[in-house]
């Protein structure tokens, strides 16, 4: 009862705290006048991240690294499949060219290296460097690219108040802080449950700590796509799953090397699988029709039945 209580009061602090750093973030992030991509692919997704953040770091430190390593996967799967599914499935996501030939390839290309260095069940301290490497570049091309399709118009904020700005300071540091404790409660509640219950940490994180803290995503990416800003919803998804694989395996890998023994080829395979159709299906017209995200879904679903059903 206490660690489903941990559990709870966990994802609760998480998605106020993702909440309250988003908003903070993204509202200094339009007073710099960039783009809605931009944000989505860097403020936005840096902000619903965090909940796998500190997650899959706290995890790493207490000893349970395939807790660490399936939340990621996990949360990955959980992005592609069923936060896109459900918001096509709610209205088509249009998807612009150049997140097309770049953004997701790149996703996918993460996904990919992450697949081919856990093949021999450890990443290590060097794996994770380069992983962490790799997420600099993209943050840096993307930034670069951000300012160079500055439009004034979103500028408009600039001349807000040092009241604003503090406002703003304010969310993000209490969003940290509650991202801080409520991750800390919800691997404390989530391990306890999986000795208890006699259950793989590997399973617990592709499941339960992967589907609370891939919410704020789910979240964001309905209402996004809901209000017709695919730029957002989308660039929240692709830029998640960048800094699942990228930011986090890399910092917590190179704190310390992360094993692997509990994550199976099926959970790799779903991740690759599952990322290399949303590209095919924006590559085909630059859209995520309803029923492509009614598949995405369905196989959220198959995936969820066959990992229950392997206990």
């Amino acid at each position: 009862m206490i660690s489903a209580v941990l559990i709870i009061v966990g994802i609760v602090l998480v998605l106020h705290g993702a909440d309250k750093l988003t908003d903070g973030a993204s509202a200094l992030a339009s007073r710099m006048g960039v783009p809605q991509m931009v944000i989505g692919l860097t403020v936005v997704a840096l902000g619903t991240s965090m909940p796998e953040f500190f997650v899959s770091l706290l995890s790493a430190l207490k000893g349970t690294p395939d807790l660490a390593v399936g939340n990621v996967v996990g949360s990955n799967i959980f992005n592609t499949t069923l936060t896109v599914g459900l918001a096509a499935a709610l209205t088509p996501i249009a998807i612009s060219r150049a997140t097309v030939r770049k953004d997701i390839p790149f996703s996918l290309s993460a996904a990919v290296a992450l697949t081919l260095l856990c093949l021999d069940g450890q990443v290590s301290r060097t794996d994770s460097a380069c992983l962490f490497a790799a997420f600099v570049v993209f943050m840096g091309y993307t930034l670069y690219m951000g300012t160079k399709g500055k439009n004034s118009a979103h500028g408009e904020n600039r001349g807000t108040t040092a009241n604003g700005t503090a406002r703003s300071l304010f969310f993000i540091f209490l969003g940290l802080a509650e991202l801080v404790i409520g991750g800390n409660l919800f691997v404390s509640g989530a391990t306890d449950m999986a000795h208890m219950l006699n259950v793989s940490e590997a399973v617990i994180g592709l499941t339960v700590v992967a589907g609370g803290t891939s919410l704020p995503e789910l979240a964001t990416t309905l209402v996004a796509a809901h209000k017709g800003r695919s730029e957002i919803a989308i660039g929240n998804v692709v830029g998640s799953n960048v800094f699942n694989l990228l930011m986090i395996i890399g910092v917590t890998g190179m704190i310390t090397p992360l094993s692997i023994s509990g994550i199976t080829t099926v959970d790799l395979s779903v991740m690759l699988v599952s990322a290399a159709l949303l590209w095919l299906m924006s590559y085909t017209k630059y859209t995520v029709e309803r029923w492509e995200g009614c598949l995405l879904t369905a196989i959220f679903i198959a995936y969820m039945t066959w990992l229950l059903c392997n206990l």
